[in-house]
């Protein structure tokens, strides 16, 4: 059985506020995100970071232990693939450790999640996975940056940017695609090959084609 979009709550402090659950969305919180509330249909990780009163009132649970290989994020990601969704939508912080945060970008660009268009809301941050092309849609002078992850995004164009890209490499460590901007109310972002992580620094996850 599939679903169109599983909403994934990840934990960590300001976390996004005013996000909607996408109507019918199986949601899935990744530890401490219980503790975001609102109705969750499984809870998955090693259970560290969610209070008794909260675990008391989530019907389904799957635990891990605390030595384990993988975080509690990249765990719930894997249970939402379990629900073949067309969209996994990650609900977050920004904040916390730093060496949490950037392995959670690492995460949602893995090729594990090739499969699904994943996009993030990070605190007030929009995170947008991009294989082959996306189309986002904001507000002209909105800030985008682009990151090219886990090699070279080849034939990258843009279509909506004040900076535009037409064929373009972007490597990683480079800062060739930081601080665009959006110059119309879309954007549209294709590359033949490779990954990019489309970061929207006041951005809304919600906002894609």
């Amino acid at each position: 059985m599939s679903t169109r979009t599983v909403v994934v709550l990840a934990g960590g402090p300001d976390g996004p506020s005013g996000v909607e659950i996408p109507p019918g969305a199986a949601v899935i919180a990744a530890d401490g995100g219980a503790e975001l509330g609102g109705t969750i249909d499984l809870l998955v990780g090693d259970l560290d970071s969610v209070s008794a009163e909260t675990l008391a009132g989530i019907a389904q649970v799957e635990r891990h232990a605390v030595e384990k290989d993988a975080s509690d994020l990249e765990l719930a990601l894997t249970a939402a693939l379990r629900l073949q969704p067309e969209r996994i939508l990650v609900l977050g912080s920004a904040g916390g450790r730093l060496d949490h945060l950037f392995g959670s970008l690492l995460i949602l660009a893995a090729d594990a999640f090739a499969c699904v268009q994943v996009d993030a809301q990070l605190g007030a941050a929009a995170v947008h996975v991009v294989r082959g092309e996306r189309v986002l849609r904001g507000e002209p002078g909105e800030l985008l940056s682009l990151f090219a992850v886990g090699g070279a995004a080849n034939g990258v164009v843009t279509q909506g940017l004040v900076y535009p890209l037409d064929g373009d490499t972007l490597e990683p460590g480079s800062s060739r695609g930081l601080s665009n901007v959006f110059a119309a109310s879309e954007v549209r972002i294709g590359l033949e090959r490779g990954v990019l992580l489309a970061v929207r620094p006041s951005g809304s996850a919600t906002a894609t084609g």
